[in-house]
């Protein structure tokens, strides 16, 4: 018939046009990330090596020195000493180095008992623990990325440099506890402000050199170690508290605050001005108008970049798929966190030499971070971390079954280590991917803080690890294998651009679903996008 021939669709679709992401609009001004917005990301991630050095400087400190019979007393016969000195008469024994040389020694903690010995490791991670939780949201909301990272360095170094003048136990495990406090948000505004400077072919390559220059710091401890082994432990904190203060003067005049988040927080007039300074270290300068800044989406969702410090959480809290993701990120990186940190206090009870057992251990970050730099983009983030957290937790518990200082004991607690530290980096960068620039520095703050959880439980278990090694080596691999399989509970992210609302990764979802499904009405509203994962 004629007017068939002729009939019009009943509906037409007009799709408005699409507004610029912050991405296109901070590319668009600045031009390809250059040599020196680059260096000075870098210069961001070089943070990573003083927070190392926080972190593991109680291997050596808080050690326990070897003794030897003196020959004084029958009750104490060099020939066939007794397992502890303990109820020995004073003189029957000696420290093999100067009292001075760790503050087990310094202050006669050998016979106090693995909570006192642990104190100080343990008020650490806790103080980094709490530090977590009531500063992650700050730089979110109402600090900012730079400051809150000047605040937490300034803090962690001089905290650092008074621990070296602490009189007695007591006092190095609450400075210990500043410490931590203040060292709580330093890797975590680390990895987000240095990968928000840089365009986003090399985010990747910014955050991998923060876990490079992290195992610097720790390969400069047992350099440290061996230089003052017979000297006053606290020399190693003079040595990585001052320059660490240094740095943070430096970092103070050259870091520049994230684009992306003052465009977040609708700080236009900042933004421009930051863009302005980051062209022209790219050799460019912007001439036209800023008319892109209005175009795309500059303020956080439904409150999440206003409304207080703690608005932030508010907007995961009210989103189920927010919950299910950071609950399952944070209970992997638990255990994670329990062998990361755990492993390296431990190397006492493998029964080798100390400098060379951390040296390894601290050596073995390498390859995990050349892997990470070369595999980032091409491996699944869900699959790889359950893979390696049942690798960890194999060969962890290997460990409790071969005999103490054999060689076939140090391999598997280093490949144990190699593998959690393979996880560890690829869960920070999971994390970032998971959540938008609204939130994504409480969110990465938060999976931080799991993982200190882990740190704080460590230092007790080595401690009752060095009778039996189950309660060190077996816990450990139960633990980072077992939780490590909450992961799978996880979208995978490889190959997403990153989103800036909470609104536009619920658009994201939407679409994904629409595409697993094969539905192809796209006139049709989604109600409820908070119900996806």
């Amino acid at each position: 018939m004629a007017d068939t021939a002729t009939t019009a669709p009943l509906l037409t679709s007009h799709k408005p046009p699409k507004a610029p992401t912050i991405d296109e609009t901070i590319e668009n001004y600045v031009g390809a990330t250059g040599v020196m917005q680059l260096f000075k990301a870098v210069l961001l991630a070089f943070a990573w090596a003083f927070d190392a050095q926080q972190v593991f400087i109680s291997v050596f400190t808080d050690a326990e020195p070897q003794w030897r019979c003196t020959g004084a007393s029958a009750s104490c016969s060099p020939a066939a000493p007794p397992a502890a000195p303990c109820g020995l008469p004073p003189g029957a024994w000696a420290w093999d180095r100067p009292a001075q040389t760790t503050m087990v020694s310094e202050w006669a903690l050998k016979c106090a008992g693995p909570a006192l010995v642990s104190l100080p490791a343990s008020a650490f991670f806790a103080g980094c623990l709490a530090g977590g939780f009531l500063l992650t949201t700050l730089a979110d909301s109402l600090l900012g990325r730079r400051k809150m990272l000047l605040t937490s360095l300034v803090s962690m170094s001089v905290a650092g440099v008074l621990t070296a003048f602490a009189p007695n136990v007591w006092a190095y495990a609450a400075l210990r506890f500043v410490s931590g406090f203040g060292r709580s948000m330093v890797g975590t505004c680390t990895l987000v402000l240095s990968t928000e400077l840089v365009g986003k072919r090399w985010r990747d390559t910014v955050s991998v050199a923060g876990f490079f220059f992290f195992t610097v710091g720790f390969l400069s401890l047992p350099a440290l170690g061996y230089t003052f082994r017979e000297a006053s432990w606290r020399n190693m904190y003079l040595w990585t508290s001052v320059p660490s203060l240094c740095y943070s003067v430096l970092l103070y005049f050259l870091a520049q605050e994230s684009p992306r988040w003052l465009l977040v927080r609708g700080r236009k007039q900042d933004a421009m001005d930051t863009l302005q300074q980051i062209a022209s270290l790219n050799g460019n300068s912007i001439t036209s108008s800023f008319s892109m800044l209005h175009a795309c989406t500059m303020h956080a969702d439904d409150g999440a970049g206003a409304g207080g410090a703690f608005a932030t959480m508010r907007s995961m809290w009210e989103r189920p798929w927010a919950l299910r993701r950071l609950a399952a990120i944070m209970t992997t990186s638990f255990g994670v966190g329990m062998v990361y940190y755990g492993m390296p206090l431990n190397v006492g009870s493998l029964g080798t030499n100390l400098y060379l057992s951390v040296t390894y251990n601290a050596l073995a970050e390498l390859p995990s971070a050349v892997l990470s730099l070369a595999f980032i983009g091409r491996v699944n983030r869900r699959s790889t971390v359950v893979a390696l957290t049942a690798t960890a937790g194999a060969f962890s518990l290997m460990c409790v079954a071969i005999p103490e200082g054999s060689t076939a004991r140090m391999v598997s607690e280093l490949l144990s280590f190699f593998a959690t530290i393979t996880a560890f980096n690829l869960i920070l960068i999971y994390s970032i991917e998971l959540f938008p620039t609204s939130v994504r520095n409480s969110a990465v703050g938060l999976v931080r803080q799991a993982l200190v959880l882990g740190g704080v439980a460590a230092p007790v278990l080595v401690a009752l690890g060095r009778q039996r090694s189950f309660w060190s080596f077996g816990v450990f691999g139960l633990c980072i294998g077992c939780l490590g399989l909450f992961a799978a509970c996880l979208p995978e992210t490889r190959g997403r651009s990153m989103s800036d609302t909470m609104e536009e990764e619920e658009h994201k979802q939407a679409a994904a679903a629409t595409a697993c499904t094969g539905g192809g009405a796209t006139d049709i509203a989604t109600k409820d996008n908070s119900d996806a994962v």
